[in-house]
């Protein structure tokens, strides 16, 4: 009986193990069916868009460089071999053979003024001049074109560039006298090369009413003579006695005049970024009439470039209207607003940086506070109420520390606890001159450095006579020391401070020569991965964009650049000599130069 009963429960074993084999071959069964099904519904996915035969650097870690990459809508879908992408060619495919040529991540340009770049681009243009004498020239021949009364614009002079100094300079600026002679019935404005001084002759400042009484204002300074006389230069917050009265005129126009000329702005500042590479960028600074534009065209399908805007105005306006202005994605991710801009300092050419001790060259100034702690303390606690990112401009030392306290002070203030620093991603927009204590901080706090390669040699020639050498060596342009702080070092151009041109940017990051070939302590240069990811996915995480963006990887944003020279690997003097072949957006072709 016993001996029976275990036969029965064996036997009731064997049938449950059968059943359970049985039902795992099943299961084994359905789940292989399912896998060919879904890579036969992949192979089915063919690509609208195909690059073959290419060097293609995808700046993801793992993936390296690949020969090919495939677009399907605005995403890409597979990097990889050509015999690999091949097999996603269709009938309607479009194919481009890179013949070698090399591809990487469409260039985000991390900080520079989209509006201005199209304005710029309808002015005089001296940022190559050479000397005052060529600017009065330039000034003149623009009168004979102009009507009585009609402003002359330009912009990009600076005094440290030209081979020479000007006849009776101030301080290494030029007088108005030379420009006034030649201008009796126009006024004049030209903007400093930084943005943070402008020059005026004698018919604007009467305009404005400005004579050897006017005072300096808050945070700005009206450059005199030694007899007390005004000379024409007016240097950060200053400007505005004067240019408020030329944009009054401006607003004379009627609301369609302003828009239509705003629109001409964007659509020139587009056609630009696109022929230099630049897929997606960082705007520092508009106001919400522009973005109100910017809304618009990017719904229409319309802007060109991706913009990820920072919100520039007062805090008054702010509080007011900062929670309808929010948007991420907007128009197929061509508009994401998510910043404010304040600028504590002004800039180095013009002595407006705010630095803990005196210029070397000018003893008796420590530069400019241009917005004072309180009104930007004020600006990160609306950023912070409503969830957006804060981005001062803060060029010197003084200014750089100033603005980690405020960050550090603002963060501790919410509820008695502390804000986690990285997960705001709160930035400093230049961090050019940094006192050897506050390095660290970048990384501890999690502020991101948000830099200009091409600054550091442009700037170079002027930047130890104003500090000395050992603020120069010790702080200025330290990408090296940032980056082994913990901190996200992001690369731009400021343009129109300077040209929108990534390559010149990216070359000036690996080799730090400026104009004369000079290195300027080469310690702190890039490798050229590094310059190449602080254009591409280190300004997509400073944007929370580095999901969408940043890398050539299956599932992003098909923002390619084709280049006619490999940056990563030519000689550093042919760096220069590379052209965009190919700017793609959302795997359509928008540039071509073939």
């Amino acid at each position: 009986m016993a001996r029976g009963a275990r036969a029965a429960r064996h036997a009731v074993t064997i049938r449950f193990v059968v059943s359970l084999f049985a039902r795992f071959v099943r299961l084994n069964l359905l789940l292989v069916s399912a896998i060919a099904a879904s890579v036969t519904a992949v192979a089915q996915k063919k690509a609208d868009l195909v690059l073959l035969n290419g060097n293609i650097v995808t700046a993801d870690d793992r993936l390296g460089s690949v020969q090919a990459l495939a677009a399907r809508g605005d995403r890409i879908l597979a990097v990889g071999t050509d015999a690999r992408i091949r097999r996603l060619i269709g009938d309607d495919t479009k194919i481009i053979d890179l013949g070698g040529r090399t591809a990487v991540p469409g260039f985000i340009e991390g900080h520079a003024h989209f509006t201005g770049i199209g304005d710029a681009m309808q002015i005089l243009d001296l940022s190559k001049v050479e000397s005052w004498s060529e600017v009065v020239d330039m000034v003149a021949a623009a009168v004979q074109k102009a009507a009585p009364g009609e402003w002359i614009r330009g912009r990009g002079w600076h005094q440290e560039k030209w081979s020479k100094r000007p006849d009776g300079n101030v301080k290494g600026f030029p007088t108005h006298q030379s420009i006034s002679a030649v201008t009796p019935d126009n006024p004049v404005a030209l903007t400093h090369a930084s943005g943070h001084a402008a020059f005026f002759n004698a018919k604007a400042m009467a305009i404005a009413g400005v004579n050897s009484s006017t005072p300096d204002p808050d945070g700005g300074e009206i450059l005199k003579n030694a007899e007390g006389e005004p000379i024409g230069v007016f240097s950060e917050t200053a400007a505005g006695i004067v240019s408020r009265h030329r944009r009054g005129q401006e607003l004379r126009r009627t609301p369609a005049q302003r828009r239509e000329l705003l629109r001409r702005q964007l659509e020139l500042a587009a056609q630009e970024c696109l022929s230099k590479g630049v897929t997606s960028f960082q705007d520092a600074g508009s106001s919400f009439a522009e973005i109100d534009l910017m809304r618009e065209m990017a719904e229409a399908g319309e802007l060109g470039v991706r913009l990820w805007v920072m919100i520039r105005t007062s805090n008054t306006q702010l509080e007011h209207k900062l929670g309808n202005y929010r948007m991420v994605g907007v128009g197929d991710d061509f508009l994401t607003v998510r910043a404010l801009k304040r600028s504590i300092d002004g800039a180095l050419g013009s002595r407006g940086a705010w630095l803990l001790e005196p210029y070397s060259d000018s003893p008796q100034s420590s530069g400019l506070e241009t917005a004072s702690v309180a009104s930007v303390t004020r600006m990160a606690e609306i950023g912070l109420q409503h969830g957006f990112q804060v981005c001062v401009h803060a060029i010197g030392d003084r200014a750089n520390r100033e603005v980690l306290d405020i960050f550090e002070k603002v963060w501790g203030s919410r509820s008695g606890e502390r804000v986690d620093g990285r997960s705001l991603r709160w930035r400093i927009e230049h961090a050019q001159h940094i006192h050897p204590d506050d390095i660290p901080r970048f990384g501890q706090l999690g502020v991101i450095a948000s830099m200009q390669g091409v600054h550091c040699t442009s700037d170079a020639p002027y930047v130890i006579p104003r500090l000395g050498e050992q603020r120069a060596r010790e702080g200025a342009y330290v990408w090296q020391d940032l980056m082994r702080s913990g901190a996200v070092v992001t690369n731009g151009t400021d343009a129109p401070v300077e040209d929108v041109d990534p390559i010149a940017s990216f070359y000036a990051s690996v080799t730090r020569r400026d104009r004369s070939g000079k290195p300027f302590y080469p310690a702190q240069a890039m490798s050229r991965m590094e310059a190449l990811k602080s254009y591409t996915i280190a300004c997509a995480y400073a944007a929370f964009e580095e999901d969408i963006k940043g890398t050539l990887t299956p599932g992003k944003l098909a923002d390619v650049v084709v280049l006619s020279k490999d940056i990563m690997t030519v000689p550093e003097a042919e760096i220069l000599d590379a052209d965009v072949v190919y700017t793609i957006v959302g795997g359509k072709v928008v540039f071509e130069d073939v």
